[in-house]
């Protein structure tokens, strides 16, 4: 059996998956050999809470068709490994903003009549760090609403973190297309977001990468909505998310992981795919509701340029946010960052890969010879 901690990590990234959901993914794809204890792991919680899951849903039914979610939600977005967390965990330390947490998108389907439960649970049991990186984090960390949508559809970039064998297919699938149900899905989400930690708050906050190619289906949702989009050197983007990825294929996958090489393929694809779709539409958003932020920038100095986005999009709430900002910046001043070091064929194809597509320092080291 997994020992507790990585037992807590798989549930917090990937348990308690609706039945419903599980069965979708399974006519995707069946776990490999040697995987089904992932699979076993993954599904029982769900199917465990499911009695819950019902009760909820009819506690909640009626409330749910009368909610009006705020207007204008802040949305951070951006590649994968460019500060998006990062950004989205300074933001959600603002009072006035809500957001998803830990404690709500390891079982949205449950979360708001279990919270304590959830919550109590969790502060007691899961890992200081994450398991992806050794970020600190905890049950009220603000966490990646794709994360929390993957337990109630399989229409979600985690299905390829689910199969990653299956990457790009799910990636074309959910992320750079719209399933039929999506919207409806994403919309309840938000929903289920703001009756878990909406209490007293004014607006709400929603980080997702995936969200970088659905512009145009956000401001249908959400005409005034702001975006925070975070950039960073593409080859930096890049090599982290293939060894985060590489990760989590080994925590929840339901396949055995891709080679490096493979992942780094794939990676630069999915990479191009995802900022040419935002750019094609980064013109739809309304003036005075975008902000893109150079990620070196942010690391360099957090506090200034966050203080720096409210101000660039009117958000007027920099008062009652700025000290607990100030805190959690100050909380995080030990960390420093691992670098990120690939296999040497795995490196030498990503530096090929950017270089001919003309993306940044790919390309000038290519030219060095790494």
């Amino acid at each position: 059996m997994l020992a507790v901690g990585p037992l807590i990590d798989l549930l917090v990234a990937g348990g308690f998956v609706r039945p419903a959901t599980l069965a979708k993914g399974l006519t995707f794809a069946r776990p490999q050999p040697g995987r089904w204890r992932q699979a076993l792991l993954l599904s029982i919680g769900g199917l465990l809470v499911e009695p819950l899951a019902w009760i909820q849903a009819a506690l909640i039914r009626n409330r749910l068709k009368r909610l009006q979610l705020p207007d204008a939600p802040l949305i951070v977005i951006g590649h994968w490994r460019s500060g998006t967390t990062w950004m989205h965990q300074l933001l959600g330390c603002d009072p006035t903003l809500a957001t998803a947490r830990n404690a709500f998108t390891i079982a949205p389907q449950i979360a708001l009549i279990a919270k304590p439960i959830l919550a109590l649970w969790l502060k007691r049991s899961m890992t200081k760090t994450r398991p992806i990186d050794n970020v600190k984090w905890d049950f009220n960390d603000p966490q990646e609403d794709e994360v929390g949508l993957a337990r109630l559809s399989f229409d979600t970039n985690m299905a390829g973190v689910a199969f990653p064998q299956d990457y790009l297919f799910h990636f074309e699938r959910c992320v750079l297309h719209e399933t039929r149900s999506f919207r409806s899905d994403l919309l309840k989400f938000c929903k289920l977001t703001w009756l878990h930690d909406g209490g007293g708050k004014g607006q709400l906050l929603i980080k997702n990468s995936a969200h970088t190619a659905r512009i145009r289906l956000l401001l249908e949702l959400f005409p005034k909505a702001r975006f925070v989009v975070m950039k960073r050197e593409p080859i930096d983007s890049i090599r982290s998310l293939v060894r985060v990825k590489q990760t989590l294929a080994e925590l929840v996958g339901l396949q055995a992981a891709p080679s490096e090489a493979t992942q780094v393929a794939e990676t630069t694809q999915a990479y191009q795919e995802l900022m040419a779709a935002y750019e094609r539409d980064r013109e739809l958003i309304p003036p005075g509701q975008l902000a893109e932020v150079d990620y070196d920038s942010f690391i360099h100095n957090p506090l200034h340029t966050v203080e720096g986005i409210y101000q660039q999009l009117n958000l007027d709430s920099w008062r009652d946010a700025a000290v607990p900002i100030r805190r959690r910046i100050e909380a995080r001043s030990d960390y420093r960052a691992k670098p990120i070091k690939l296999e040497a064929e795995a490196e030498a194809l990503l530096q090929e890969l950017l270089a001919k597509a003309g993306l940044g320092r790919g390309q000038e080291l290519a030219r060095e010879g790494g």
